[in-house]
Formats: C-alpha cells, structure tokens, sequence
C-alpha cells in the first residue's frame, strides 16, 4: 500500500492521544523525521537511527505531504522561533543526516580539509556549513556556476566544478598534492572513485546516498596502504537534532530554501526536484 511522502515536517499540534505527556494542541514543533521502536538496545542507548525497525516519516509510515500528519509524540521537537514556517520544515532532515556524518561518523577536526559533493543538495548545503561551523575548510562541488556562487556564499572555501574539471585531481591542486581529510559523499556511483582518489592518507569518506547508482569501486591496496576509511551513515539520531535546533535558533546554522510550492502542486515540486535545478530544499507550503 502507497505511503505518504515527506520526511521534513514543521507545523502546529491540533490533536493529542489520550496518553501524551510532553506536547499540548496549538504547540509549534519541528518533527524528528526518524521513527523507531524506542525500547531495544539501540533506542535506549540514544541510538535510535540504529533501530531494526527505524524508517522515515514518509517511508513505510505517511509523512508530511498532507494537512495533517500522525506522529510519536517522542518525535516533536522545540521550534526554533527565529525562523517562519518554510525555513522550519527545511531543518530536520538535511541538519540531522550531515551533522551525523561529520560529527558522528567522520569526527571531523578543526582545521581539517573537507569535500563536499554536490552542494546545492540539502545534505551538501547543510555539510557546508556544519564543517565551517568546526573551523575545517570546505571545498564543495556543483554542477553550474550559480551553484558555485551559492556554494561560496553559505561558506565554502574553494569550488570545482564537476562538470568540467576531474574533481580529484582539482581537489589535488587545491591541496598541494595532499588530499583532504573528509569526503562527504552521497551522489553515489557517479562520483565514487573521484570521491576515494580525493583522500589524502588517513582519510576518512562518509556516504549516506546513492543517487546515481549503488556500484563502487575500490582498489584495496590504495584502501590499506593509504589507510583509508570508508564509513556508512544513515540519518541520525533525535539528540543531535535537539543540539542542531539550538543552533538553528541562535542563527549559528541556517536552513537554504530554494522554492516553495502548494501542498496542491506536490508534483510539479517533485518533478522540479527531479530537474536538478535547486540550490537547498524544495518546500510545500500548507494554507
């Protein structure tokens, strides 16, 4: 049976169950997009996006593209009120995904270099300024030169475009021959072996996508001898949402809105989406 889509959720409570302790009707929250049992080892440990049964707001369970939408109570999260209701709903799950992959996984360091791929992506523009915000210098990737612009006006450091430059050996000239320390990677098949070669020794790529394919190679002795790592991330947890809120809040972090449709031209956002024109996140906006 079809499901719902839309992970990234902000809106006001109209309805409460019966047994709801924390959250009362007319409160404004920003939902968790991750949805998990809440009592196996992984839950109760913190590490909900660990979960065997964990899945998205809008995958296996509706999601937001709808008026109303039914949630754990565990998943309303503190609105940041410095930010409408478009900018709100463009947080949780782009934040959530890079700030797991540079915090968690990658354990980025200040001062360390980073690529980032595909920066006008939620996840890319979000990475961009996560690593910024830790003091590493970012080079991002695009596809054109607007994006480039964008990519630099967010906080990366250096750009290549990858559509007419090798982005490892871009990534090579721009390091001195050293490669960088993180690659954030989820353009998936496409960029995989670029992403792997742009390592300097000791480096560490983190994926949470695939979007171009699922198939990537690597030469084990480049992988042992350089003494890489290759780390996968999925979502992440609903504390580092709290944390990311609070920086949402103080406006040290800042959510990139490309358009905003009608709830009523969902397809035409999905088809928009699909054109690879954005730069951040597409919104549907309710009346």
């Amino acid at each position: 049976m079809p499901h719902i889509l839309g992970s990234d959720i902000a809106g006001e409570v109209a309805r409460i169950g019966s047994e709801v302790t924390t959250v009362h009707v007319g409160q404004k929250v920003v939902l968790a997009p991750g949805v998990a049992c809440g009592k196996c080892p992984a839950c109760v440990s913190g590490n909900d996006n660990r979960c065997r049964d964990f899945t998205n707001l809008g995958y296996m369970v509706d999601g937001g593209c709808a008026e109303y939408v039914r949630c754990p109570e565990v998943n309303c999260m503190p609105y940041p009120e410095n930010l409408d209701w478009v900018h709100a709903a463009a947080v949780p799950l782009v934040f959530q995904t890079a700030w797991h992959m540079l915090v968690n996984r990658a354990e980025l360091q200040p001062g360390e270099d980073v690529l980032v791929l595909a920066a006008g992506s939620g996840v890319g523009s979000a990475a961009i300024q996560i690593a910024k915000f830790f003091g590493a210098r970012v080079i991002a990737t695009a596809g054109n030169d607007e994006k480039l612009a964008k990519a630099r006006e967010i906080g990366a450091d250096e750009v290549i475009h990858h559509g007419v430059m090798p982005i490892a050996k871009e990534v090579r000239r721009l390091t001195r021959n050293r490669g960088v320390d993180v690659v954030v990677e989820h353009v998936g098949a496409a960029t995989w072996e670029e992403s792997v070669k742009s390592l300097t020794s000791g480096g560490r790529l983190v994926t949470c996508g695939a979007t171009t394919g699922y198939g990537g190679k690597v030469d084990l002795r480049f992988l042992f001898t350089r003494q890489l790592s290759l780390l996968g991330s999925y979502m992440g947890t609903k504390n580092e949402l709290r944390t990311l809120l609070k920086l949402v809040s103080q406006g040290r972090l800042k959510p990139v809105v490309d358009k905003v449709f009608d709830l009523s031209d969902c397809m035409a956002a999905h088809n928009y989406l699909e054109s690879a024109r954005q730069f951040g996140k597409v919104v549907l906006r309710v009346d």
